[in-house]
């Protein structure tokens, strides 16, 4: 059994997070944490990591990242892995998450889907070889209104694993779109479209679950998802 320390458990993906982990015999979450506190589910909600108290092997965090720092800071003083799926990190926090990860073990994903992670790798395929000298290419990403950053995570993950700088990204926000994520090659006479889409959060909530019983079987380091699929 693994116990889970839900770190942002009253957003939007932290209760997909508490209803999948309700049917999953392998886990548990032990404790929540949200800085608006909220009504106890199966679990104590705290206001702040320096309330909780509960002993757990994992914590899995869903929030946004001015709590990253009190969030590493309490995992290195607990000595606990850490799941982190929060995007928008500053230069500074990301170093402070790879210097933490050389002691306990860390897994850092902006998009916690199986599917985005092997969109990620045909994408690295493409980008050695010599399309994009042929093809203009673009990415369009699009999700639900209340999305804060722009372009998402998952966008310059995408853009990233296609080691391009000039690829272009258009972001869509509207509605309640879950997330969707399209790589367009136009050329002559042709156009090749890849494309992943999001129905329900459930999809990044069941890969944060999946990556905390995998990151019980790791040493100290920075793990992404496709360490959990090669």
């Amino acid at each position: 059994m693994v116990n889970i320390i839900l770190h942002g458990c009253n957003g939007k993906m932290g209760r997909f997070v508490t209803v999948l982990a309700k049917e999953d015999e392998e886990v548990e979450i032990v404790a929540g944490i949200d800085q608006r506190g909220g009504e106890e589910k199966n679990y104590p909600i705290f206001r702040s990591l320096k309330e909780c108290k509960v002993k757990a092997d994992v914590v899995i965090d869903f929030s946004d990242a001015s709590g990253v720092n009190e969030l590493v800071e309490f995992c290195e003083e607990s000595s606990i892995p850490l799941v982190l799926c929060t995007t928008g990190l500053s230069e500074i926090q990301q170093r402070k998450v790879e210097k933490f990860a050389e002691k306990v073990p860390v897994l850092q994903s902006a998009n916690m889907s199986i599917g985005i992670t092997v969109l990620c790798e045909l994408l690295k395929g493409l980008g050695e070889k010599s399309i994009f000298q042929e093809y203009d290419v673009e990415l369009i990403e699009k999700h639900h209104r209340y999305k804060k950053d722009a372009p998402s995570g998952t966008a310059l993950l995408l853009k990233k694993a296609m080691g391009k700088e000039e690829i272009p990204i258009v972001s869509i926000r509207g509605g309640t779109i879950v997330g969707e994520h399209q790589v367009s090659f136009a050329g002559q006479d042709e156009v090749i479209e890849i494309k992943h889409t999001a129905y329900s959060r459930a999809v990044f909530a069941r890969g944060a679950l999946k990556a905390a019983k995998f990151l019980m079987e790791q040493k100290a380091g920075l793990y992404t998802m496709k360490n959990m699929i090669v």
